[in-house]
């Protein structure tokens, strides 16, 4: 890992909130992005700033993420815009409470990343005056929270918000109980890369009803797209089948390297269902199945409610928890049921994602990096974060081909990075500090 003084991470571990505020931008896709519960084609961004302090002095730190309600709260009784507003009031709320939320003392960011999402996730009484939202839109909402602390410290302190970790500083937090006797801060920095990456493989999403030549040809042609994200619709085999088929055949016909994810978004209905998908996939296109690299939340989200035994089918291909974690108690719970590993996403919460990602390296599971589609803030946040932990995909950058307009203010900054060549995202080798974005 990158190793940061000690004196910087005690400096870190006097982090204090002072304030917080959030705003609100309305952002159009360019398509929609079409999941099972619905399509998605006007998004809030959420923005947050919060101003911290630690020892050296005080700082702001912003972070973002789309309040995405199709993803987080797909309830047909409520309209978009009912369920839109009531994420709106929820952020507003944790920024109006932030410091006392986090517990009104100085600790290290992580330490105040956890309870935060501890007390706005499985705090019983928080907002019972607000409509009763799913855990998985809660911890959406406290992201950008989370997000702009770690950012708030790193400017603070002038170095990456990814370099507030070291092995050999002793550092006490809440996530400390999943390591046996270790430290999660010290877990933490001896998984991360020693050098962080300077470019990410740039990853499409192909939709159920994308045309190839209209919708998937001119990114591989023009930009070197070589990592495709499948959406299947996950209820007819034979049709998933032939629509992998279809498209592995004609992006590997124009002499493109391929990788493949696949992601039903819970639409298959249990893991018979997909190991039935394998076999066939194998069976019939053994070079399609060669290159699919691993499946994402094929089944429902709720894996306490809906147990599926995954150990015959991650035997052919991995198959990660997305959706479905949403506490750090459930790690346990989804390696019984044989998921492979995780598929994070840092609009669940900053430190949620980095213990999480800790606890799978520590016991041998793959982990992925994905983006809910956000754009500038949050998709830099995501890219930095991607560079440095050791993800299997780099991580999954989707606003260029969504919401490219979303980017544009940040693009003089990062050039590399939305503007995707020869099929990768590139970073600078010098890591910014903090999470590497302010609002222009």
């Amino acid at each position: 890992m990158i190793s940061s003084s000690s004196s910087l991470i005690a400096a870190a571990c006097s982090c204090r909130v002072l304030n917080a505020e959030v705003t609100f931008v309305e952002q159009e896709l360019v398509q929609p992005m079409v999941l099972s519960k619905g399509s998605i084609n006007r998004l809030t961004e959420a923005r947050a700033r919060v101003r911290i302090q630690v020892s050296s002095g005080e700082a702001c730190g912003w972070g973002a993420t789309y309040l995405s309600d199709v993803w987080a709260w797909p309830d047909p009784a409520l309209t978009h815009a009912q369920r839109d507003g009531v994420l709106r009031q929820w952020c507003l709320r944790i920024a109006s409470r932030l410091a006392a939320l986090v517990g009104g003392e100085a600790a290290h960011p992580l330490e105040l990343g956890l309870r935060l999402h501890e007390k706005v996730c499985e705090d019983k009484g928080f907002e019972t005056d607000l409509t009763n939202i799913p855990v998985l839109a809660r911890a959406m909402c406290l992201s950008p929270f989370d997000a702009a602390m770690h950012d708030a410290v790193g400017n603070a302190l002038g170095i990456s918000g990814m370099c507030l970790y070291d092995v050999g500083v002793p550092v006490r937090t809440r996530g400390d109980r999943w390591f046996k006797g270790q430290s999660a801060v010290g877990t933490i920095a001896a998984m991360l890369r020693p050098r962080p990456l300077d470019r990410l493989a740039a990853w499409l999403v192909v939709g159920k009803q994308d045309d190839i030549d209209r919708d998937i040809r001119p990114w591989v042609a023009d930009r070197g797209y070589h990592c495709l994200k499948l959406k299947l619709q996950g209820r007819d085999v034979a049709q998933d089948i032939a629509r992998t088929a279809e498209v592995v055949g004609a992006v590997l016909g124009s002499g493109c390297p391929l990788r493949l994810s696949i992601d039903t978004n819970e639409a298959c209905p249990n893991a018979a269902f997909v190991l039935e998908y394998l076999q066939a996939l194998k069976r019939h296109h053994p070079v399609a199945f060669e290159r699919l690299e691993y499946f994402e939340q094929p089944t429902a989200r709720d894996i306490r409610k809906h147990p599926q035994d995954w150990r015959s089918v991650t035997k052919l291909k991995p198959v990660l928890l997305d959706e479905g974690l949403t506490s750090l108690d459930l790690l346990p719970l989804a390696e019984q049921q044989g998921w492979s590993g995780l598929a994070l996403k840092t609009c669940k919460g900053h430190s949620l994602a980095l213990v999480a990602a800790a606890w799978a390296c520590e016991h041998g599971q793959p982990i992925a990096l994905q983006d809910l589609t956000n754009p500038g803030i949050a998709a830099i946040h995501a890219a930095i974060m991607g560079a440095h932990l050791p993800t299997i995909n780099g991580v999954e950058l989707n606003s260029p081909q969504f919401s490219p307009a979303a980017n544009e203010p940040y693009v003089r900054d990062w050039p590399g990075l939305f503007d995707v060549r020869h099929g990768y995202h590139r970073l600078s080798r010098t890591a910014p500090p903090g999470l590497g974005a302010a609002v222009p």
